[in-house]
Formats: structure tokens, C-alpha cells, sequence
């Protein structure tokens, strides 16, 4: 019970962080927007430095070639059956967000929403193994590349006139699912501990399908190269000394 109270704690303070990320947009306004590329570039290069790292090495240690395939398989499979039943992201979001928010803000808000998900279950899975400093890493890898997904879902809602209280916690809610995927992933590995490298493979795989089907399309658009490779580069980097300073 003490395992799943602080997945919850953790998976809450992701989610937060998200959040975070609308504090940019209070300060620059519509100025934020320039951020943009950059900030899902960073994301991006966070998200597949945690995911090599802290997903997929650790698949590989705990399972054979063969199980890391399937699992790496099932999470890509999980992305693009998400993207599928969210195929009209507009007019599904709408009993979330009222109809006076632009549909920019709603598509950031479902895009968003869809990856928690997994990483969610990258949480649980990470906090499940016995590995040092993995669970660290991966909760601290989350929670970074949070503040600026928090910072695109601003942006837009800026632009529509939304208040700063509802960009903070509209950022936050897109993470919501993360604290409920953390422990549902723990308590399947927990129960299973065979479970533990098809877990870690399914999050990587659903990870970098994310990065390839949603972050690098929207970091990388005509005139933008510039500055979503720095951004890119710059999250790489920052997860990578994450790693060398936990030791996984």
C-alpha cells in the first residue's frame, strides 16, 4: 500500500509539473509562441533519451530479443489504436474544454492526454524494478518533459482569452492519467514479475512511437528546423546527464 501511495505522490507531482509549464506564457503572452518548436523538440529528446535508457535497456536486461520485440510492438500498436479512436480529436475533447477555447487548444489537449498514458506505465514499471536510481530517473525524466507540453497547452488557450488559473490546471488535467497508468503498471509487474520486460518494452515502444508520430511533426515544420533541433539536442543532453548522475 506504502508503493502505491507514493506512485500516486509521483505520478501527481508529474502531473503538476505539467502545469508548470504555463508559467512562461503568463510572463511572454502571446510571445510564447515562439517557443514552440523548441519546446516539443526538447520533449522529444527527453522522451527518447528516457526511453532508450531507462525503457528499453532495462527491457533487454530482464527479457530475451524476442519478448523486447513483442513489447516494443504492443506499445506502438497502443499509440496508433489511441490516434485511431481520437481520429476527431475537435469534437470528442469538447465535454472537456467549452466550445470558447480554439480547436488548437482542444487537439494540444487531446494529444497531450493521449501520452500519459504510457507514460504512466513507464513510471510503474520503472518504480517496480530493482534497478537503482531507475525509478528516479524515469519519475524525473517525466516530470521535465512535462513542463513544456504544459507550455504548448498554454499557448494556444493564451490566445483564446483562457484565464491563467484554468491554463495551469487544463496543463496539469492533460496528465491525469499518468498517477492511474504508474500504478497500474506496478501492480501488474508486482503480481507478474515475468511481466516486468514486456512492461518496460511496451513503454518504450509507446514512447518512441509518440515521438515519431506526434513530437517531431509538430517540432519540425517549414522554417522551425533550427530551433527544434536545439531543442532536441538540448532535452537529449539534459536526460543524459540525468543518467550519469543516478548511475542507470
Amino acid at each position: 500500500m506504502r508503493d502505491v501511495l507514493a506512485l500516486l505522490a509521483a505520478g501527481t507531482g508529474t502531473a503538476l509539473a505539467t502545469g508548470l509549464g504555463a508559467i512562461p506564457v503568463f510572463l511572454l503572452g502571446d510571445r510564447a509562441v515562439a517557443l514552440r518548436p523548441a519546446l516539443w523538440g526538447f520533449a522529444a529528446g527527453a522522451m527518447g533519451v528516457a526511453s532508450i535508457l531507462g525503457l528499453l535497456q532495462p527491457a533487454l536486461d530482464e527479457g530475451s530479443p524476442a519478448t523486447v520485440a513483442a513489447g516494443l510492438a504492443l506499445g506502438v500498436a497502443f499509440v496508433l489504436a489511441g490516434r485511431r479512436f481520437l481520429s476527431s480529436p475537435h469534437e470528442r475533447a469538447d465535454a472537456l474544454l467549452t466550445r470558447r477555447l480554439s480547436r488548437g487548444s482542444v487537439l494540444v489537449f487531446v494529444v497531450l492526454l493521449v501520452h500519459s498514458l504510457p507514460e504512466g506505465f513507464a513510471i510503474g514499471t520503472a518504480y517496480a524494478s530493482s534497478t537503482a536510481g531507475l525509478g528516479v530517473f524515469v519519475i524525473a525524466a517525466i516530470a521535465l518533459q512535462n513542463v513544456p507540453e504544459g507550455t504548448t497547452m498554454a499557448i494556444p488557450m493564451e490566445a483564446a482569452g483562457a484565464s491563467r488559473s484554468r491554463q495551469f490546471w487544463t496543463a496539469v488535467a492533460t496528465s491525469l492519467p499518468q498517477p492511474v497508468g504508474a500504478v497500474i503498471a506496478y501492480l501488474l509487474v508486482e503480481q507478474v514479475r515475468g511481466l516486468l520486460a514486456v512492461s518496460f518494452a511496451f513503454a518504450a515502444g509507446a514512447m518512441l512511437a509518440l515521438i515519431v508520430i506526434e513530437l517531431l511533426p509538430a517540432a519540425f515544420t517549414r522554417g522551425t528546423w533550427g530551433w527544434a533541433t536545439l531543442g532536441v539536442v538540448s532535452g537529449a543532453l539534459v536526460l543524459a546527464l540525468l543518467s550519469l548522475v543516478l548511475g542507470v
